[in-house]
């Protein structure tokens, strides 16, 4: 087999084989495929597209490039859960040691946060000593004490989707569903769960700009994960308006924190119980999502919940007193305000902007391996619905030394729409894929 007449097949848009697909991720893996004949069938792929099929042998392929975690030792229903990235999205830190707290076993590998969307790790990794780092066997045994733990992807987890993301990174190649698919998919199978729960954002902050482009990437990585085996479902959730109010890292765990506590922003712990209650449905532990949904509201008022989170945080090595007391999180004294223009109601909060603002302020990162700055971010202080007034504070800037604060309040206020009428809400849920 020539890999050149597997490229000329695809741009000639025909339909790969299994075997010719394999050839490619295998030539990948092992690095006997030059990169440059790996980006030109990329690109073919980006062009022509896939079917379904071609897509669940790409994903399979690269599953089959490394190593798979077993977790069939554990008792229980284990469910994965994955985002697509979004501003101030921090449901994972919450969502897990929920479900957890509902007897839901809940493994979670995560990712850095890149551009304009943070990443759950940098996020996690504001709590003092905690470690993503966990070996397959420490995640397991955490898995088995507390019911969830949330690490870092390991490197022996579907190697063939890092080579070709950092391909398709340098070769325009990111926009390709069935490319996406597979890069998230692969990674997601490889890790053992038995349900897979997508969140799939749509949005000026998400990848996916509209709604039908949402959906057609849900559904096809839905179809991957059910032809896998894999009970797999998916939420599309808007990403036009940051999640929450907090947008950096620990800034954003303490909004975890009061989430868990009962006092969370709605939009946060709307989405989060309502992801918590499909969960315990689909884990068999509750019949239908009204008494899910009563399970889910008893773990958060009893403390249950909050009360799982700080042992995943202890297990993992982190300063589990961080719940209680947040003034052991990194925090900065510069505070700078985002003034109303002009009375009305916010009407846009554009996400990405928002996003934006708060890497110039060091909270993210530009290109993989950049350091952070754990202790900035941006507060919204209105939402879309809300009324302000004329000099009223619409964003706080928590920034160090002044680093990036002129063109952070810059952001921000282009970000903000206020106009005489309020708009309808935009659900935080736009529909499923199951």
């Amino acid at each position: 087999m020539r890999v050149v007449d597997v490229i000329a097949k695809k741009r000639d848009g025909e339909t790969l084989s299994r075997e010719e697909i394999e050839f490619f991720v295998n030539g990948v893996t092992r690095g006997t495929l030059p990169d440059y004949q790996a980006s030109a069938l990329l690109m073919a792929i980006v062009l022509r597209g896939m079917t379904i099929d071609e897509t669940s042998s790409l994903t399979d392929a690269m599953v089959n490039s490394g190593n798979r975690i077993d977790l069939s030792d554990i008792p229980g229903v284990k469910v994965g859960k994955h985002s697509t990235g979004g501003v101030g999205d921090k449901v994972s830190i919450v969502l897990a040691p929920l479900a957890a707290a509902c007897g839901v076993i809940m493994p979670k590998m995560s990712g850095r946060g890149l551009g304009h969307t943070g990443g759950t790790l940098d996020k996690l990794e504001s709590i003092p000593g905690y470690r993503v780092d966990l070996g397959i066997e420490e995640f397991k045994a955490v898995l088995r004490d507390v019911g969830t733990s949330i690490i870092g992807q390991s490197a022996s987890l579907a190697p063939a989707d890092k080579k070709l993301y950092a391909l398709r990174d340098v070769t325009a190649t990111i926009a390709s569903i069935p490319l996406i698919s597979a890069s998230v998919m692969s990674k997601k199978l490889a890790e053992g769960s038995d349900i897979v729960v997508l969140d799939v954002k749509c949005g000026d902050g998400a990848f996916m700009k509209d709604e039908t482009g949402a959906r057609a990437l849900a559904a096809s990585m839905v179809a991957i994960g059910t032809r896998a085996g894999v009970r797999t479902e998916a939420f599309i959730t808007d990403m036009e308006t940051p999640l929450g109010r907090a947008v950096g890292n620990s800034i954003e765990v303490i909004e975890c924190l009061e989430t868990l506590k009962g006092r969370g922003p709605d939009d946060l712990a709307g989405m989060v119980k309502r992801f918590a209650s499909r969960v315990l449905v689909l884990a068999g532990r509750e019949s239908n999502e009204a008494q899910a949904l009563s399970c889910v509201d008893r773990a958060l008022s009893s403390g249950k919940a909050i009360e799982t989170l700080g042992r995943m945080i202890e297990r993992q090595g982190g300063n589990r007193a961080v719940v209680e007391d947040y003034s052991l999180l990194p925090s900065v004294n510069g505070r700078e305000q985002c003034l109303a223009p002009r009375g009305g109601f916010v009407t846009r909060m554009k996400a990405e902007a928002i996003g934006l603002a708060s890497n110039l302020l060091g909270a993210g990162r530009s290109k993989v391996g950049e350091p952070i700055d754990h202790a900035v971010g941006v507060i919204l202080l209105a939402k879309p619905g809300m009324r302000v007034e004329r000099g009223e504070p619409l964003v706080e800037i928590h920034h160090r030394d002044g680093r990036g604060v002129n063109a952070a309040l810059a952001l921000c206020s282009d970000a903000v729409t206020i106009e005489d009428d309020a708009q309808p809400p935009r659900p935080v849920i736009l529909g499923d894929v199951r």
